[in-house]
């Protein structure tokens, strides 16, 4: 487990910078590039079923924890129908070797996590972190943690920040594989800076993480949902003048892929941003969503959870279910994960509008690969699952984000889509 020992750091975005300089509409903004990893589908275009069960079982758990935050910090503010789901367990050992850990990131069709690099602590102390937005909590090893999992990766030491200060209480999340990241809480001082930022330096942490590069995860959402009851890094950073704008850009590309903090960088997308306001569920959730298939109506009225820290894309199953069946030839591939497959030789156009522009999901995006080398089938990027979340909700992970520039806006409660430049 993780002990929710919140440390209060000094909590740097050592956001690497870019060498080149680019326009950006905040002058106090940073820019950090993503790397990313471990994809869906194997080199010769199969889906990796055993790899994709573990990523839905991972994001199933996640969200369970976010509605457990949630009904602590702010039940009011629970979606209709919301429920505390079972927890998900799965062998890790399975499919493991079907990563590939040492694959160049640019070579990786359809991606995990993206990440990038901050810094924690005075003087620093730099970790590869996963930023989500369908968390909001930062956690990263702590040098107190000696399991194997944790040797590997950079750890934090609060002994060495001149800034870090123990606080009450333990930090606790469950994974997939029947393990926990816990630890104590902390403040330090953290990256664009913000100042007396809380975390968790994990002392137990998840065999899930073992061979996976990043040491920990950033959560970029909303406090209603944080474990530690605390401000994210975002809002931290604006209220202390960091940051001028308490919103955040994403571009999850193969190629160029970009976190833009404190505004947005405009060289990365074409026009103005359609925003959309929040519901105030503690997510980054929008209402009034519709689905397209062959440019065609199918889901109407969905509520909507932009999430970067999820692979791919889920809906309640029987929703899911007419999708698909909205598609020439396509039939269940996996009912107990709700995955779906459809002819490879007819791929579907795929696109989500929410009143205005409609956002086409690629073929690329969309197909994780064939079931086997030699079928003629693909599966595709949606899948049903009821994760809890509520009547109607649904979840865009990557596979949505990769074919928009999303803007995640606190000052305006809103998330905007904008056409990649």
């Amino acid at each position: 487990m993780f002990r929710k020992t919140a440390l209060i750091t000094t909590i740097t975005l050592a956001l690497l910078s870019c060498a080149t300089p680019v326009e950006r509409d905040s002058a106090t903004g940073t820019s950090i590039p993503f790397a990313k990893r471990s994809g869906l589908t194997t080199e010769d275009g199969v889906f990796n079923h055993a790899l994709a069960i573990q990523s839905t079982i991972k994001t199933h758990n996640k969200h369970r924890q976010n509605l457990i935050n949630l009904q602590h910090n702010d039940p009011a503010s629970m979606n209709e129908g919301s429920e505390i789901r079972p927890l998900r367990t799965y062998n890790a050992t399975v499919g493991r070797h079907e990563r590939r850990q040492k694959e160049p990131t640019t070579d990786e069709d359809s991606d995990l996590e993206w990440a990038g690099t901050i810094s924690i602590g005075t003087p620093a102390q730099k970790f590869l972190i996963d930023f989500d937005t369908g968390s909001s909590d930062l956690w990263v090893p702590s040098s107190s943690c000696t399991s194997s999992v944790c040797t590997s990766k950079d750890r934090y030491t609060a002994s060495s920040s001149s800034t870090s200060a123990m606080k009450s209480g333990n930090f606790t999340i469950y994974y997939g594989d029947g393990s926990t990241v816990s630890g104590p809480k902390y403040t330090d001082t953290a990256g664009i800076t913000s100042k007396a930022q809380y975390f968790s330096p994990v002392t137990t942490l998840s065999s899930s993480f073992a061979g996976d590069p990043i040491d920990g995860i950033l959560g970029m959402a909303y406090q209603k949902i944080s474990n530690l009851a605390q401000p994210p890094f975002i809002n931290q950073a604006k209220t202390q003048g960091s940051i001028s704008s308490a919103s955040f850009g994403m571009k999850l590309a193969s190629s160029g892929s970009e976190l833009y903090i404190g505004g947005t960088d405009t060289s990365l997308y074409k026009g103005a941003p359609e925003f959309h306001a929040v519901t105030g569920s503690g997510y980054w959730q929008i209402s009034g969503a519709k689905t397209m298939v062959n440019n065609k109506p199918v889901n109407t009225g969905i509520q909507t959870i932009i999430d970067s820290g999820t692979t791919i894309m889920y809906g309640p199953p029987t929703a899911v279910q007419a999708f698909y069946k909205s598609i020439p030839g396509s039939s269940v591939y996996d009912s107990q994960n709700g995955y779906y497959q459809f002819p490879c030789n007819s791929l579907p156009t795929v696109a989500f509008s929410w009143g205005g522009k409609s956002w086409t999901v690629s073929t690329a995006n969309f197909n994780l690969g064939k079931v086997s080398s030699k079928s003629s089938y693909c599966v595709g990027a949606l899948a049903g699952q009821n994760l809890g979340l509520g009547n109607n909700v649904w979840l865009l992970g990557d596979s949505f984000m990769k074919n928009v520039y999303t803007v995640f806006s606190f000052d305006q409660n809103a998330v905007g889509f904008a056409a990649l430049a």
